[in-house]
């Protein structure tokens, strides 16, 4: 039953990731990150997978690693080294917390017993306890990119790569943490003033609170990570969900209905079929 769970759900994950510069760090942490962004082979995102995938395997599966990871991603911006750190164990934590919604009951308990959920959730308040004010730099949504996470970039910072043999394909944006918080706050103004309350003002409030966390320098990435392999074959090249979310907010803003509603229609059809593959599952 692990084998199945990491082969299936994990993959199939969308990521919203946040590159900060290294003056963001205090000292040690700075300085191990500096000597980390000078290496000359670092682990990639399908690194990251695999290792996630290795601790789901034994018997009882390990849903939080032992101890924190010490790698991170690292991208070079405008000759600004900004780290992505991994935080492997904080995010396992939270993601153990929000399994019950994923799985039913009798599921959860094969694929993770309930023995080892509670010992995970007691070791995660001793730790929170003294780390009151820690926060993941990667955050994860199975199965979908979440709505409103594509507020916070445009169709220009999109990239598409089509990938070639054992080569995935690549479809990610990437945004100045500035452009993202001032997305957030345009967005919330328009929907706060059309719209009644509900998910996509919630989540947007959330991720919204998030990046204000972070250095102003930062740089915001999404990626869509394993929903590559979800998708169909063409559908990767024609998918501009942030060009259709952008539209149908400012369809609201102008009081355009009949747009809005083609925007959002053009969304649900995209995702129709990652829709369907998850029931199946």
């Amino acid at each position: 039953m692990p084998k199945k769970v990491s082969s299936v759900i994990v993959p199939y994950a969308s990521y919203l990731r946040v590159y900060e510069p290294l003056a963001a760090f205090p000292e040690p942490e700075r300085g191990h990150w500096a000597r980390y962004a000078r290496r000359r082979e670092r682990p990639s995102y399908q690194d990251e997978l695999r290792r996630s995938l290795a601790d789901l395997l034994p018997t009882p599966p390990i849903p939080v690693p032992v101890h924190e990871s010490g790698d991170a991603f690292v991208l070079d911006v405008e000759g600004v080294v900004c780290v992505c750190p991994w935080r492997t164990r904080l995010r396992g934590w939270q993601a153990l917390g929000e399994l019950a919604e994923e799985f039913p009951a009798p599921v959860l308990d094969a694929v993770l017993p309930p023995l080892v959920r509670r010992q995970a959730a007691q070791d995660y308040e001793r730790w929170l306890a003294r780390n009151p004010d820690a926060r993941p730099w990667i955050r994860t949504s199975t199965w979908q990119v979440p709505l409103n996470w594509f507020v916070l970039v445009s169709d220009e910072e999109r990239k598409y790569e089509k990938g070639a043999g054992e080569v995935p394909p690549v479809l990610r944006y990437r945004t100045p943490m500035v452009q993202a918080r001032r997305r957030v706050a345009r967005g919330l103004r328009t929907l706060k003033d059309t719209i009644d309350e509900g998910p996509l003002i919630d989540g947007l409030l959330d991720v919204g609170r998030w990046l204000e966390e972070f250095h102003p320098r930062s740089l915001v990435e999404l990626d869509y990570g394993g929903l590559v392999h979800v998708l169909p074959a063409g559908h990767l090249d024609g998918d501009h969900s942030a060009a259709d979310v952008a539209a149908g907010i400012e369809a609201l803003r102008i009081g355009d209905g009949a747009a809005a509603g083609e925007a959002y229609g053009r969304l649900v059809e995209r995702w129709r079929s990652v829709r369907d593959r998850r029931s199946a599952n």
